[in-house]
């Protein structure tokens, strides 16, 4: 009433009542600042990085151009823009969520209107993606990338750099896959090398326990064999925890490795494959490959014929040509059928060995989810790349899923980075600065807590076994709630979780578990996790985001206390979980207890550590705790994390790539969509289009003439006399003003015959139709062209004319562009191989992407005007025009989102941080080939056509 106003302090926010009574501290406008100044503010968790972020959004948003909220999970999307989104309000801002719309909706387009825009990141990717794929301007949702403030920086810059966003389709004959037909053959060589590494195990202890220094030495190899053979093997993993063997193993493995490798071929002949767990790859032996062909009539079922030496042998034989093309025609089928199975083989080989459930995934309703390494959280939608999750589906026995084809793709570092500013906010970016420099241009500021952090971390614990320290763990918590205090016990994966939860049951202690497999109650389970005696056991999902509140008990008793029970790959995650205590100035603890036998320490951190117990005389159960040791550890992680760097690296210098020509692709797209340079566009295809048919006809009058009469139904406007005194330059002005004239008569003859149609369309039926259908046709296909009746009426078909081009040229660009993204997917495969060679696959990459890219521009020109110059309604009836629906919408259910991990893109040769392993210069290996035919090259049987589109389908 009056000048009074009437607004309540509280309100529903993610389903629990909230009431607003914060004030910003000194710190948290601090932070404000530098959100605002286009930073990355590390902030200690529970010092309120969601409140910090109504600073910068209040004041970007007044601009009205749009402010991006950008978080980890639909949860807290909703979650903010229902707790924030009041305050905005207050002050006459909009505010609304995209997670809570359908893609392509009205609604989530009046959601991307609003001042401040609440969403996920992969929502906001996907969104992108559409927008590029949409055929009518009103499907469009995006406005331009104007301010995006990241919430939880780190996890969405940097964990998920790896995993390209994708919108793909089905394929044809994509159900054709020899997973489920090879499993067995695959599950049989799988369990002899099993059996094999029991018996070199069992061999190996029995002679490294012998006196005699030559039977140890004899015991070392087999020890280092049965590695090569089955890394993962837990009796092996549980023997080399014990005194002296890893590092007798270690001297083995350096004897081998030196000259190159030259000698490694003793040690894994005898294997039916070799496994690099370092490099996630795996090699078949020729031991192996016997026993894959196995009774098959093919004595070379899995061996990679060398084609091009077959090729040339026949070219030197005096067969009749036909019969000639035939053996060849056999040939390069052979190869392309045993390629494919060579390549499964290897897949399947992975998914059995390297690849654990509820571990790396689990299986839910049949289907096969990725776990987040880094959150232990389901990735769903998420598949691995390469044929690698059709193998763990068979693996599993569940649906293998079809092949799709990928329509559009984006990298979500190369989305963030099209924000005209950009800023974030995380609990831990301090390690990674120097990546978010290098990638994003982007500073790292620590902003101080408000209260000192009184947590006390302990020095790590190490154990020898998995054992014995799951033991201690279980004797720690029993400790800390006989004291009245909560603890959160942090593991890895899901495996671990479930152990740990069997090993208290049996114990007799209350606990509640969250993991992959039980995220549902994850809210409710966080919410009662710091009252007094409460044990909760979680992967690393610990509920970012969401506060661990305690009573004035607890805070007496000591606080939250964090238990580790593995080091991370990364440091980043650690200090997450040890940021879950102590928040706010709380009391807490943390502590992580290792063994020798964890995945960090068995690859990278136990020769010193090993050396160092066995030297001390260590026996079961003791422990070792030392700040040296803590920071060994330490050092193992920044050597994975280096590893990390240089993997996401290299991906994004690949995406930067077909980034360029994404953006080229998608601004001539969106051209032709808002229709506002069309003319241009056009005009400029018929340049280039008459350019490269003179250029690449130069001497040849023929040839042009006909390729002038193909293409663009063009009379060569020149007589062959005169083709040897003309410049080319004056040759392709004269081709291009002849091209300009017969288009201008065209679609002047095009809009002459329409009108009449159109004019008694609009004379009859004017009244009952908006849009129409119109039927065009360029002699090969039709083309029904939607325009609106009273505006072609009304331009004398003009606007008809205008449909067309818009249609054709929106059509071109996405078939192409469809079919150049398989092309580069391929190339991107094909060119790893050159690592072999002592050649950069990223060079070549460029260099061969650049010819697709130039091929697949030309070709949407020559495609689109030879459609252009041809076009014509095939009848003057009107009864052939039909109603068009009110509104065309694009149609995206036959399209699929998903996030695909580029594990099995693991590259030849191109170890995990882009580094190249040493060669083995052992005999031939026989699933490699001296000279593969990509997939792109031209074919070899001499068609002029790719080697895909031929021989290779």
């Amino acid at each position: 009433e009056g000048e009074k106003a009437i607004y309540q302090n509280h309100w529903m926010a993610g389903g629990n009542e909230i009431t607003w009574d914060m004030i910003h501290y000194d710190v948290q406008l601090f932070g404000g600042v530098v959100l605002h100044q286009g930073k990355i503010a590390e902030m200690a968790t529970g010092e309120g990085k969601t409140l910090v972020a109504t600073l910068p959004v209040f004041l970007n948003a007044l601009t009205h151009e749009g402010v991006h909220v950008v978080t980890v999970n639909d949860y807290l999307a909703k979650r903010d823009s229902e707790w924030m989104g009041p305050m905005y309000m207050f002050h006459g801002l909009s505010v609304d969520c995209i997670d809570k719309h359908e893609p392509n909706s009205e609604a989530r387009r009046k959601a991307y209107n609003s001042d401040v825009t609440f969403g996920t990141n992969n929502e906001f990717g996907f969104d992108y993606l559409r927008d590029n794929m949409a055929v009518s301007p009103k499907d469009l949702v995006q406005r331009k990338h104007n301010y995006a403030i990241v919430d939880e920086v780190d996890s969405v810059l940097i964990d998920d750099a790896r995993t390209p966003l994708i919108i793909s389709g089905p394929v044809p004959k994509g159900d054709d896959q020899l997973y489920d037909q090879l499993r067995p053959r695959v599950e049989v060589i799988v369990k002899a090398q099993r059996d094999l590494t029991t018996r070199l195990l069992a061999d190996a202890r029995t002679k490294m326990a012998s006196e005699d220094p030559k039977e140890q030495e004899e015991g070392a190899l087999l020890l280092f064999r049965s590695y090569k053979g089955m890394p993962k093997y837990k009796p092996l993993i549980k023997y080399l925890s014990e005194q002296g063997v890893r590092a007798a193993m270690l001297k083995t493995e350096a004897f081998y490795m030196q000259e190159q490798m030259r000698n490694m071929h003793v040690v894994t002949d005898p294997l039916y494959f070799v496994i690099d767990e370092k490099q996630h790859s795996i090699e078949l032996t020729d031991k192996g490959i016997d026993m894959l062909t196995g009774r098959s009539d093919d004595p070379e079922f899995f061996i990679l014929p060398d084609i091009g030496s077959q090729l040339s042998e026949l070219e030197g034989t005096e067969l009749p040509d036909e019969e000639k093309a035939a053996k060849k025609d056999e040939l390069l089928q052979n190869y392309a059928i045993k390629s494919e199975r060579v390549h499964t083989v290897n897949q399947l080989l992975k998914a059995y060995t390297l690849f654990d459930k509820d571990d790396e995934y689990v299986v839910i309703e049949n289907k096969v989810k990725i776990v987040d390494e880094q959150t232990g959280r389901v990735m769903e939608g998420r598949r691995y790349s390469d044929g690698l999750h059709q193998a763990i589906e068979a693996k599993e026995r569940v649906k293998v899923e079809a092949a799709t084809q990928t329509f559009a793709t984006i990298t979500l570092q190369n989305f963030f980075r099209m924000y005209s500013k950009l800023a974030g906010m995380t609990g831990t970016a301090e390690t990674e600065a120097g990546e978010f420099w290098d990638i994003y241009k982007l500073d790292v500021v620590v902003i101080p807590t408000n209260r000192p952090i009184v947590r006390d971390d302990q020095n790590d614990r190490i154990y020898k076994t998995k054992r014995e320290k799951y033991t201690a763990v279980i004797e720690e918590i029993e400790s800390l709630i006989s004291k009245g205090r909560p603890v959160l016990v942090g593991t890895t994966s899901v495996e671990i979780s479930e152990l740990l939860g069997r090993m208290l049951t049996l114990r007799k202690i209350k606990h509640n578990v969250l993991n992959a497999k039980l995220h549902q109650r994850e809210a409710e389970i966080v919410a009662t996790a710091g009252q007094s005696g409460v044990v909760t056991i979680a992967t690393n999902m610990a509920g970012r985001g969401t506060d661990i509140k305690l009573s004035p008990e607890v805070r007496k008793a000591g606080g939250l206390a964090i238990i580790g029970t593995e080091r991370h790959e990364s440091r980043r995650v650690d200090r997450q979980l040890r940021g879950r205590a102590g928040r706010q100035g709380d009391p807490g603890s943390s502590v992580f207890f290792v063994s020798l036998e964890d995945d960090l320490m068995r690859l990278f951190a136990t020769e010193r550590i090993a050396g160092l117990m066995d030297r001390m005389g260590f026996e079961e159960g003791d422990v070792l705790e030392h700040n040296m040791l803590s920071k060994s550890v330490e050092r193992a992680q920044k050597k994975v994390e280096e590893n990390n760097f240089g993997i996401r690296k290299r991906l994004l210098e690949y995406d930067d790539v077909m980034n360029s020509q994404r953006e080229v692709i998608y601004k001539r797209r969106r051209h032709a969509l808002m229709g506002e340079r069309i003319d241009n566009d056009v005009a400029n295809m018929i340049t280039e289009t008459s350019k490269n048919i003179v250029e690449n006809n130069e001497d040849m009058y023929d040839n042009m003439k006909l390729e002038l009469l193909r293409v663009m139904a063009l009379d060569i406007p020149f007589e062959e006399e005169d083709m040897k005194r003309i410049k080319p330059n004056e040759m392709v002005d004269r081709v291009t003003k002849a091209a300009f004239e017969t288009f201008k008569r065209k679609t002047e003859r095009l809009a002459e015959i329409a009108q009449p149609v159109i004019k008694q369309v609009y004379e009859n039926q004017g009244a009952m139709y908006e849009n129409i259908l119109i039927p065009i046709t360029d002699g090969k296909r039709v083309y029904n062209i939607a325009c609106n009746l009273k505006e072609a009426y009304e331009t004398g078909s003009k606007a008809l004319v205008r449909a067309f081009e818009k249609s054709i040229l929106l059509h071109t660009i996405d078939e192409d562009w469809k079919e150049h993204l398989r092309e580069m997917d391929e190339l991107r495969q094909s060119v790893q191989t050159a690592s072999y060679e002592q050649k950069d696959p990223l060079l070549i990459y460029k260099l061969e992407s650049f010819n697709l890219f130039r091929e697949m521009v030309n070709d949407i020109n020559s495609k689109a005007v030879s459609i252009l110059m041809r076009g014509q309604i095939p009848t003057q009836d009107p009864t052939s025009v039909r109603q068009a629906a009110p509104e065309q919408k694009t149609d995206y259910s036959k399209y699929r989102t998903r996030k695909e991990d580029t594990e099995g893109l693991s590259a030849p040769g191109e170890g995990r941080g882009g580094q190249q392993p040493p060669r083995q210069p052992q005999k031939l290996e026989p699933i490699r080939v001296e000279k593969k035919v990509g997939r792109n090259d031209p074919c070899p049987c001499g068609s002029g056509k790719k080697y895909k589109n031929c021989h290779g389908r």
